[in-house]
């Protein structure tokens, strides 16, 4: 019996090791890469602590987001490094390449806690998912009392998305592409329309409503499409998709921003903005739909003008 009682025991001890091991090799998205970031790094380009290239606060997201002109606007945390390589990516310089500034998760903890006593609406978390775990640990220091926001480009991980449910309120996500062979070309992203698909049932199963409190949303999706040159049919398929998925009340964001950015320039077919009747194709096909919740973009917001500048310093 002694003997068996110190076998268990080893047994236990083993398996804590093992699991330890393992969590140790980063599975935080859909690449499940299996490397050990704090010793090297898999797709993304990211350690195993937190790196931030801008905080600020920012008037130029959807409305229900930033609030209006006289309000502090969003409190947005510009991560480095990206689980994407979109060509035409407009954060070009902080998401293809090794900048910004290392934080561990402590240091993240009291940036929500500025931002927040500086008066932001929210605390908006910028291309977030290879740090989803360092948000987590973040939070559980210190947890704002306004809506923790995670504005992703929608090829997260299902089983991640699942461990956020009781630390994010609203989901701002990007449903890129319809067409994987398109995910692939511009964005390196195998299999992206079956990830968004589960993930988009995930956060709506984690926020089962939309909730918008004086003109700004507290709890719930926004589903956000960038209409790209020469590929309206397949941002109908998109809009499509959204409804078949979470219905004519969910809030979409559709964007007529695009400008060649990065490495654009190199697909002829993507390298300029859009036509008005691209823009008007699409949009169209949204009401036609009968989305009641939708926020639409006018083409003169197709300017670099809008980009924060990571160059700066001041934050």
């Amino acid at each position: 019996m002694g003997v068996f009682l110190i076998f268990k025991k080893l047994a236990k001890i083993f398996l804590m090791c093992y699991y330890i091991f393992m969590e140790s090799f980063c599975k935080q998205c859909p690449r499940h890469c299996k490397v050990n970031r704090k010793e090297s790094v898999g797709f993304c380009g990211a350690k195993n602590f937190c790196q931030i290239s801008k905080v600020m606060f920012h008037h130029w997201e959807e409305p229900v987001i930033s609030g209006g002109e006289k309000d502090a606007g969003s409190g947005a945390i510009f991560f480095s490094h990206c689980n994407l390589k979109c060509v035409y990516c407009q954060n070009y310089e902080i998401s293809h390449f090794d900048v910004g500034k290392s934080c561990i998760d402590a240091e993240l903890a009291m940036i929500f806690r500025d931002l927040e006593q500086n008066g932001a609406l929210n605390i908006n978390l910028v291309t977030p998912t290879h740090y989803a775990q360092n948000i987590i640990n973040a939070l559980k220091i210190y947890r704002p009392k306004i809506p923790i926001v995670y504005n992703t480009g929608g090829y997260d991980s299902p089983e991640m998305l699942k461990k956020l449910k009781n630390y994010v309120d609203v989901y701002l996500t990007d449903f890129k592409y319809y067409d994987n062979a398109l995910a692939e070309k511009y964005s390196s992203a195998p299999k992206y329309l079956e990830n968004i698909k589960k993930c988009l049932r995930i956060m709506r199963e984690n926020c089962p409503e939309d909730i918008v409190e004086n003109g700004l949303m507290k709890k719930g999706i926004i589903v956000r499409h960038l209409i790209l040159p020469n590929h309206t049919d397949d941002s109908i398929k998109v809009l499509d998709e959204i409804k078949n998925i979470l219905g004519e009340k969910t809030y979409i964001s559709l964007m007529s921003q695009y400008t060649p950015h990065g490495k654009a320039c190199d697909f002829e077919e993507i390298n300029r903005k859009l036509k008005p009747l691209e823009y008007k194709r699409v949009k169209n096909h949204l009401i036609k739909l009968g989305f009641i919740n939708g926020f639409v973009q006018e083409l003169e917001s197709a300017t670099e003008e809008y980009i924060p500048d990571f160059e700066t310093k001041e934050n």
